[in-house]
């Protein structure tokens, strides 16, 4: 069993910082961001498997599946889930980078947050449109 602090070693010891110490920077950002998108991509993969199940079982059940995807809030929801695919992705190319020792001075960390913020929306516009215009 543990014992309890007598002699206040542990009221001496330094607290570890919290986010509201750390000044906000593009790769901290990138980093949080990188995990909500894949949080995002687990429920976007979990409203696609509804999506096919409703295929799957027929006209009827396809029906109440698909006013949902062919509407306004499927496209946003579709939209989300394209970002959040090329923003993980790109997060993941970043990482493999550092892996391998390249980017890690403050420029090169700097440069790959900014490739990847801009990198996920261009590719997301691109598919975008090109899908538009296959159409």
């Amino acid at each position: 069993m543990a014992q309890a602090d007598t002699d206040g070693v542990t009221d001496k010891r330094p607290l570890s910082p919290h986010l509201t110490i750390y000044k906000p920077m593009l790769t901290m950002m990138m980093s949080i961001a990188h995990r909500i998108s894949g949080v995002a991509l687990y429920l976007g993969a979990f409203l696609l498997a509804l999506y096919l199940l409703g295929l799957a079982f027929g006209p009827g059940a396809f029906g109440a599946v698909s006013w949902i995807a062919n509407g306004f809030i499927g496209h946003v929801i579709v939209l989300g889930f394209s970002w959040a695919l090329f923003h993980h992705l790109l997060g993941g190319v970043r990482h493999a980078l550092w892996d391998r020792g390249l980017y890690m001075d403050p420029k090169g960390r700097e440069l790959l947050a900014q490739a990847t913020l801009g990198g996920g929306i261009v590719l997301t516009l691109l598919t975008w449109i090109l899908s538009t215009l296959a159409n």
